[in-house]
Order: C-alpha cells, then structure tokens, then sequence
C-alpha cells in the first residue's frame, strides 16, 4: 500500500523546522517555509483562519494547525484531502504525546534536535 503522505514538516509558530523528512529536495527549507508562513499570515487576516491545501504542479498540500505548530504533509493529487486530513492528526497526536504542550510551551529551550527521533513514530504514517 502506497504511503498516503510522502513528505512532511513541523513547523513552530516562531517559524523554525522542528522536524521535516523529505525525499525530494526540491526548494531550500528557508524558502519553502518562508512561503508558508506568508500564506499562513494573509489566510490569519483575510478568514482567521490557515491555509488548509494548495497545490503545486502534481502534489497537494494539506496543512494543519495544532497547538501553535503547523504540520504540513504532501501527497499525490488522485490522494483525498481528507485521507491526508487524517494522517497529520494521527501525526500531531503522537508529536503532542510523545512532546507534552506543558512541556513544549513551559520547558523546550528551543533546540530542535530533540525532535531529530520523532520518525521513528510516524514510520507508519509516512
């Protein structure tokens, strides 16, 4: 069975990467998320809202806000949205369970290389 997520991202609300894995390199992860965190800013004062898909040439991008962290996976186009709706909630639930909120807003420091085993978690999901 294909995976129905092929690339995803992590992204805090400062903007940083806390965690991606990506097969296809395509664009820096400076520049990729510096053009989601625009989007994400102009959805917040047009609608209070996210941006929740866009597509580029064959790949759709589905987006998810959850705890002030935007997780984003990339999927085939024929993929349903909401079949890659569902694989970033499973996604956030073991980031938020393997990561507390309490911890993450009260106690993380910021380092980002604390998140580096977290694929071990979503090997089934990516």
């Amino acid at each position: 069975m294909d995976k129905i997520i092929q690339d995803i991202w992590i992204i805090s609300q400062s903007g940083t990467v806390v965690f991606k894995r990506v097969f296809n390199q395509g664009v820096s992860d400076d520049l990729f998320v510096g053009f989601l965190n625009a989007l994400n800013v102009v959805a917040d004062m047009l609608s209070n809202g996210n941006v929740a898909k866009f597509e580029l040439n064959s790949i759709k991008y589905i987006t998810l806000k959850n705890n002030n962290f935007l997780f984003i996976g990339d999927s085939a186009k024929k993929v349903k949205e909401k079949r890659v709706q569902e694989e970033l909630k499973k996604i956030a639930k073991k980031f938020f369970d393997k990561y507390s909120v309490e911890w993450l807003k009260n106690d993380w420091n910021g380092e980002i290389e604390i998140f580096s085993d977290f694929e071990k978690e979503i090997l089934n999901h990516v």
